[in-house]
């Protein structure tokens, strides 16, 4: 009987959580892959052959960027799903989907484009992302990190991370370091100058890691094993908290002050203080599951999803 009551006001609380709705939302032309914010610019890499530009005073749209089309391997003329985005001054760096399954990549500036990496390198990138204006890291899909100098067309180094299959990877503010996640739950701290490995984060998450974040020396995980785990990069300290369903995305913010992470099956966003531990609410109307959790400032966040609607929150 005792298991019973508490069972029932377990039950009683869940569902009576007040669950927060986006104050704004945004459309994008397609489920949403990847979000970037630079200089009160949202980038939104979509599944749909675009990246949408809105302006994030004003909340509207001011662009549009699209990758040519491609043939799949049924003789279709598709639409080139953009796999990640990234800015940095006038360069806009666009990885999306080639001929055969390759992957290349794009530079977009003063309305051309430019190659710089053609799908005949035969090269499955699954994440790129610039470190300066000259030199971008691209994580391959064989969990392999390449510094890529873009002048040169060479590689600056290469490394294997490990034999388990890539998933995500996070620059700290300056880039001098990224955090790789990958199939085996364990993160790899990595010096983004020669390449050379600093530490393993281990044994807290124990299955793969979807995403991974980096802010002010917190990192934070997205588990396929229903953990968020904040790590202190320094440290090596950290605590997780569980979830009811997998973790798809996670995001911190830019002091990491508060880390949100995708927390249903309902593909609810809860929010919660990173060194308090308290939870600072529950956000919903995401209708698909998550892919991205980006903080605009400390008091509000956006949420994207496989969906093309991007909502925006405000923590109270």
């Amino acid at each position: 009987m005792t298991k019973l009551i508490l069972a029932l006001i377990l039950l009683t609380s869940l569902f009576g959580a007040k669950i927060e709705l986006p104050f704004v939302q945004l459309q994008s032309c397609g489920g949403v892959v990847d979000l970037v914010l630079h200089d009160d610019k949202l980038y939104s890499a979509t599944n749909a052959g675009c990246v949408n530009i809105f302006d994030m005073k004003t909340k509207d749209s001011i662009g549009k960027i699209e990758v040519e089309k491609i043939t799949n391997f049924l003789g279709d003329v598709i639409d080139s799903k953009v796999y990640s985005v990234d800015v940095i001054k006038d360069k806009i760096l666009l990885l999306s989907q080639a001929e055969q399954g390759f992957r290349r990549v794009h530079i977009h500036m003063a309305d051309t484009m430019e190659l710089i990496i053609p799908y005949t390198k035969k090269l499955y990138i699954a994440k790129a992302k610039f470190l300066n204006e000259n030199t971008i890291l691209l994580a391959l899909l064989s969990n392999e990190l390449i510094s890529y100098d873009i002048k040169n067309k060479r590689e600056n180094w290469k490394i294997q991370i490990s034999q388990s299959k890539f998933s995500n990877f996070a620059l700290n503010e300056t880039k001098t370091q990224v955090v790789v996640a990958d199939e085996s739950g364990n993160l790899k701290l990595y010096n983004t100058v020669d390449g050379s490995l600093i530490r393993i984060f281990g044994e807290r998450n124990l299955d793969n890691v979807f995403q991974v974040d980096y802010k002010n020396g917190v990192i934070a995980t997205a588990g396929q094993d229903r953990k968020v785990v904040v790590y202190n990069a320094v440290s090596g300290e950290s605590y997780f908290k569980t979830a009811t369903f997998l973790i798809y995305s996670v995001g911190l913010s830019a002091s990491a002050k508060y880390v949100g992470y995708s927390s249903d099956e309902n593909n609810n966003v809860a929010i919660f203080d990173t060194k308090s531990k308290s939870e600072m609410g529950i956000f919903g109307g995401n209708k698909m599951t998550l892919s991205n959790i980006l903080f605009i400032n400390e008091n509000e966040f956006l949420v994207s999803s496989d969906d093309s609607k991007i909502n925006i929150y405000k923590i109270k």
